[in-house]
Formats: C-alpha cells, structure tokens, sequence
C-alpha cells in the first residue's frame, strides 16, 4: 500500500502520528514525516490514522500493484 501527505492541508494536529507512530512521525512542531510505502500489516492503523485526520490530508492508495499492472495492460 502507497500513502501520501497533502502537506498543504497538514495542519500538524498529528492524530496521524499518535494512532500510527509506524508510519507517521512530527519533526519539531509543524512538520511531518512518513514512510510512504507502507506494510500491509499496518493497514489498520493506516485507516485508523487517516480517519482521525481533522483535514483529511491523508491519501491512500491501497490498489494492489499486480491488479493494478494488469488493468493497463488488459488495454
């Protein structure tokens, strides 16, 4: 699974970072960091994460690649 931060729309509340400290991490105040790439294993605490959100800043991309490889190559 892919995740990606808007981090314009990241207002730093770091719900993300408390639900899921795997994934996401905040650098001094404002700034996030995350592991945008992330194990099926943590898929829960991924949706957990982004559901806590206040901003829905985070976007993730759960499509799995061969199925995904196999849409555009059936075109």
């Amino acid at each position: 699974m892919s995740v990606a931060v808007d981090l314009n729309r990241c207002q730093g509340y770091a719900q993300c970072a408390f639900l899921a400290p795997e994934i996401f991490t905040m650098h001094g105040d404002e700034a996030l960091l995350y592991d945008p790439d992330v194990d099926e294993t943590q898929r829960e605490k991924l949706a957990q994460a982004a559901a806590a959100c206040p901003v829905q800043a985070i976007l993730v991309d759960a499509v799995d690649e061969k199925s995904a490889e196999a849409v555009s190559g059936a075109r």
